[in-house]
């Protein structure tokens, strides 16, 4: 345990970014082999698209950087959150720190925007695209990405965070993300075993089906059983997704130019 905690507090921004570039590798060369929809569309293209929002949200991480350091930094030196509060072994540290800052920082500000309007609008670029893979992954429009990082250093700041349980988090939760968006037909009894623990592709495609009840479940990013506590859980079968959203359809989920317009116009319905 004192090797991960050492691992994490000393990693590079180069190592980090080399793990999310490895992650999207991976994936895309799996989901390339073994698809679970074979789409009729320029994946070199469509990817491209998707890099410029994954961009983006590292350029609005980067903003946020020193704010998150610092705070981890003043939680650990004032002994102030839960983990700071409570004296407890390293193992339980990291597994009720990871559960914090999935829940604040991923979890419950995805549920959220699918709830507050104004914010929906920012993440209805998420949702458009027609052809969810792994580069679907980071496709956030950059004012979705300060809401992320605004929670994310909420969930330090209510859980006292160390920067090495920050970075392990956030390298879990970038290629896990990477990891449940990429189109790769799994083993149902594989992806029913792994989703006991970790969302799976066949839990969070159900998110991205074009409309209700099913857009409006599986919200998770690391951890399944918030949805199922929280009563947003879906098995709808994987055989009936559609992607997109009804409220774009006709509109070009590849012009980037009207996509970071979509927040500020009124030509995209709130209610969906």
């Amino acid at each position: 345990m004192n090797t991960v905690v050492e691992y994490f507090q000393n990693i590079s921004s180069l190592t980090r970014a080399l793990i999310i570039a490895g992650g999207l590798t991976v994936f895309w060369l799996i989901e390339s082999a073994i698809p679970l929809f074979t789409f009729q569309y320029n994946k070199w293209k469509h990817a491209g698209i998707n890099i410029f929002f994954t961009l983006t949200t590292i350029m609005v991480n980067f903003a946020f950087a020193l704010l998150i350091v610092f705070t981890s930094s003043w939680c650990v030196r004032e002994h102030f959150g839960i983990l700071q509060w409570i004296r407890m072994h390293l193992w339980l540290q990291l597994i009720i720190g990871l559960m914090i800052l999935d829940f604040v920082g991923a979890w419950f500000i995805h549920y959220i925007q699918h709830k507050i309007k104004w914010m929906w609008k920012f993440h209805i670029i998420h949702h458009s695209d027609m052809h969810v893979d792994t580069t679907t992954a980071n496709r956030h429009h950059p004012g979705e990405s300060v809401f992320r990082a605004a929670f994310t250093w909420l969930a330090i700041l209510i859980c006292g965070a160390p920067m090495w349980l920050v970075f392990l988090y956030q390298t879990l939760s970038v290629v896990l993300a990477q990891f449940n968006h990429a189109n790769i037909k799994m083993n149902r009894r594989l992806d029913k075993f792994l989703s006991y623990a970790i969302v799976t592709p066949n839990m969070h495609r159900i998110h991205h089906h074009y409309v209700r009840p099913e857009t409006d479940t599986n919200f998770g990013n690391v951890f399944p059983f918030w949805d199922k506590l929280f009563g947003t859980y879906c098995k709808t079968p994987v055989e009936n997704i559609h992607y997109g959203l009804d409220v774009l359809e006709g509109r070009n989920d590849e012009d980037v130019k009207d996509l970071l317009k979509i927040p500020f116009g009124d030509s995209v319905k709130t209610d969906y």
